[in-house]
This record gives structure tokens, C-alpha cells and sequence, in this order.
């Protein structure tokens, strides 16, 4: 067992099998959380296997090491714990919240889950029959259609392209087995971070993890490297025609990773555009002109090249000068600076919102195992804060220019609605 010194209030220590685990005391409340991260998500499917990580996510609660998954429930439900999993792009998450009496027996179920989890085929069915109707009401909403289509455009053949859902092909063809060998692939212990927060000693806490995970061995096969196609920006445009009364305008650009320089600014420059109902694209074009039902912007933090995107939903009639304006309100950034007043409301609003995302025992035990797994370390969480406070009025024009040129687009919405952006458009 080896720990490590930071500057941050979080403990970190590695075990001998290469489990990471980060402690943090918070005496506050009678209430320990923890988060279990396992490095894979659904970057580590293979794309005709795309859907795998989030169906493992529904069934691996569902049964464990001689617990039926009524068992499983009861043991959870009696104490009022909470026990959830769930997968992303970059990561798989085993979640749990309990009070400090009953941390160690629900640390140890979790301990099972993640062990030992047997995916009854009855369970993986009826899971993959919900993902299934889940895919197939996703094709009826403009903004999924949208965010869809540009999500296939910027990345292609990279797994940040499809659904963490898989699509009805791939979901439809997984099976039990699927399950299993990417379960004895991945969920590994020098591949899992353990982070724990509430109301229990690092001593305690260590000792606990020790009994659960402590005879966990490292297999001998090396984890499999993640061989990712390269994403190749050739900006494009993507349409849908759909029966409602509403368009769905969307621009998206390939940003950064969340360990490149320009992460900041970019992150800035989404606050600033689209956050709330200051931002310049809710001011800008839903306020002074009355064109957007909603409007706004998103750039998610990714271990690889994360999506800077701009959408707005409007009127029908509206398709093309919402479009314009949007594609004005971008394009200012990369030719006018943004003033200091407004860099610096937005600095204030991404922090702000950043502090208070860090209040109970389970936002403190997210991030800091969510940094630790993509690599940053504890000491992004101050890191983070001086990045965005040290982002210049150039920095931020530089970064824009260098991104935010040429957009893919994504339009979906009434055909005559979509004739009037591209004229020429077979829909």
C-alpha cells in the first residue's frame, strides 16, 4: 500500500493489486458515498458491440455471487441506501450512498457487484428490450435526432460518435457472453478507482476497502490498448426532415481534450455564449429577437476531443435566420473580443456553479474519482479554478479562432423549413 502527498484535502493511496483509492473526512453529516470508477465506458466497445457498457451498467446490479437480484434489492432497500450504475464515453461507474453504520455491508455488496456479478440472461433481455424502446423513442425527439447527427459527423468512426446506447442493430445483437468477456476484460483492480467521502476515518476506510478488494489479483494478461480511429474534421452538414412544429438548429465544432491548453478558454467561451439566461445566445436571439423557444451552448470535459455545440430550437418559419444567427453570434468570437466585464462574469458563473457542484459526500466523491480516472490527478480541482481565472481576453479570441471556424451543422425539422437553409438539400 502506497500513499501519496497533494495539496488537495483527498487522501490518495494505492493498494498492492493497483487499486486506487481516494478518501476524503467529512464529518458533516452521518453519510458516507462512494464512487467506483472502472477505465473503459464505452470507449473500449467495439463499434458492432456499441451499447455494451451502458447494458452492463443495467444488468450488473441485478444479481451477484449468490444474490438473486430481489436480494440484492432488499439488502439495499432495508438499510435506505442507494445503488446505482451507470456507463459513459470514458468511463464505467458503480455508485453507492449509505449511512456510516452500514457502510461496510453495503461497501461489500458493491465489492460483490463489481467481483462477481452473474447477468442472469433474463435480465439481460429485459434490459436490452428497454435500451431497444429507449433508441426508438430517441428517433422522435428533434433535439436527440440533432445532437445525434452531429455527433456522427465531427467523430465518424470513434466511439464519441454513437449513443452511449449502441443503435437498435448493435444493442439488438449483445448477448450474456458480450457481458462477460467485457466484464473479465476491464473490471480489473489496476483498473479501478475507488473514491470514497463522508463521515469515516482514511484508517477505517482503508481497512474496509482492504477486506473487500485486498485478495482482488491482477490478471496476467496486460488490459488491451485502446486503438482509436483518428477523428479527421471535414466540416459538413447534416439534415433531417420530421413532422413538428419546431426546428432544431445545431453548429458544432471539434474542440479539445480536457488536458489540452485551449480546454479553458473553450469552456469559457461555451459559459459565455450559452449558460443561463445572461448568456449572449439568450440575450442575443431569444431576448432582442425573439427567435429561439430555447437556446444554448455545451462543451462537455472528455479525455479526448470533446464537442463544442450551439443549438437553438425555433419556429419553423424561422429556420434560416435562427441558423444565421447563431452562425453571427460564433463567428463574432473569433473576430471582436470579448469584453473584460463579460470574460469575467463568465469566469464568475463557471465557478461558481463549480463550487456549488461539490456540497454533499457524493459530488466530492464523483469528481475527485472522475479527475483521478481521466488522468488529471487531485490537484486539477485547484488547477481547474486557476485555469479559468487565468483565461485572457486573447486567450480566449485565440482559442476561438483556432476552433470555432467551420461548423458542422445539423438541421432537423419540416422539409419546406429545411428547403430554405439548403435549397439544393435531398431530404
Amino acid at each position: 500500500m502506497k500513499s501519496c502527498l497533494s495539496s488537495s484535502p483527498v487522501h490518495r493511496t494505492v493498494l498492492n493489486n493497483g487499486i486506487i483509492v481516494l478518501v476524503t473526512e467529512n464529518p458533516a453529516a452521518d453519510i458516507v458515498a462512494s464512487r467506483m470508477f472502472v477505465r473503459g465506458g464505452s470507449c473500449c466497445e467495439k463499434r458492432e458491440k456499441a451499447g455494451l457498457a451502458h447494458l452492463l451498467s443495467a444488468v450488473i446490479t441485478k444479481g451477484c455471487d449468490g444474490l438473486s437480484t430481489w436480494e440484492v434489492a432488499e439488502k439495499v432497500e432495508s438499510v435506505g441506501a442507494s445503488l446505482s450504475a451507470d456507463a459513459a464515453t470514458d468511463y464505467f461507474l458503480l455508485s453507492f450512498k449509505t449511512v456510516t453504520a452500514d457502510f461496510s455491508d453495503i461497501l461489500a455488496l458493491a465489492g460483490r457487484m463489481l467481483r462477481s456479478p452473474t447477468f442472469p440472461q433474463a435480465q439481460v433481455e429485459l434490459e436490452k428490450r428497454l435500451a431497444l424502446q429507449n433508441i426508438r423513442s430517441q428517433k422522435e425527439q428533434p433535439f436527440t435526432i440533432a445532437f445525434s447527427q452531429m455527433r456522427q459527423a465531427i467523430y465518424q468512426n470513434h466511439p464519441y460518435g454513437m449513443s452511449i446506447l449502441g443503435d437498435e442493430t448493435t444493442m439488438g445483437g449483445l448477448s450474456r457472453a458480450d457481458l462477460v468477456d467485457y466484464h473479465q476484460t476491464y473490471f480489473r483492480p489496476d483498473n479501478l478507482v475507488i473514491s470514497i467521502a463522508g463521515r469515516v476515518t482514511l484508517a477505517d476506510a482503508l481497512t474496509l476497502v482492504e477486506q473487500v478488494f485486498g485478495d482482488w489479483e491482477v490478471p496476467p494478461q496486460a488490459l488491451p490498448l485502446v486503438d482509436l480511429p483518428e477523428i479527421n474534421p471535414e466540416p459538413q452538414h447534416r439534415l433531417q426532415p420530421l413532422e413538428t412544429q419546431q426546428s432544431i438548429v445545431m453548429l458544432g465544432y471539434l474542440g479539445s481534450s480536457v488536458s489540452c491548453p485551449d480546454y479553458a478558454p473553450l469552456k469559457l467561451l461555451s459559459t459565455y455564449l450559452g449558460n443561463g439566461l445572461s448568456s449572449r445566445l439568450f440575450v442575443e436571439l431569444r431576448e432582442k429577437r425573439g427567435l429561439a423557444y430555447e437556446v444554448s451552448s455545451f462543451y462537455p470535459t472528455r479525455l479526448y476531443p470533446g464537442s463544442f455545440v450551439v443549438y437553438m430550437g425555433t419556429a419553423a418559419e424561422n429556420t434560416s435566420i435562427a441558423l444565421e444567427g447563431l452562425r453571427t453570434e460564433v463567428d463574432l468570437l473569433c473576430k471582436t473580443e470579448i469584453s473584460e466585464t463579460h470574460l469575467q462574469t463568465a469566469k464568475n458563473k463557471i465557478l461558481g456553479q463549480y463550487a456549488l457542484g461539490k456540497q454533499t459526500n457524493g459530488q466530492i466523491a464523483q469528481i475527485y474519482g472522475w479527475y483521478e480516472t481521466l488522468g488529471l490527478g487531485l490537484d486539477f480541482d485547484q488547477q481547474f479554478q486557476q485555469l479559468i481565472a487565468s483565461v485572457s481576453v486573447q486567450d480566449a479570441i485565440a482559442s476561438a479562432y483556432k476552433y470555432l471556424q467551420q461548423p458542422y451543422i445539423s438541421v432537423v425539422g419540416q422539409e419546406t423549413a429545411i428547403k430554405t437553409v439548403f435549397p439544393s438539400a435531398q431530404c
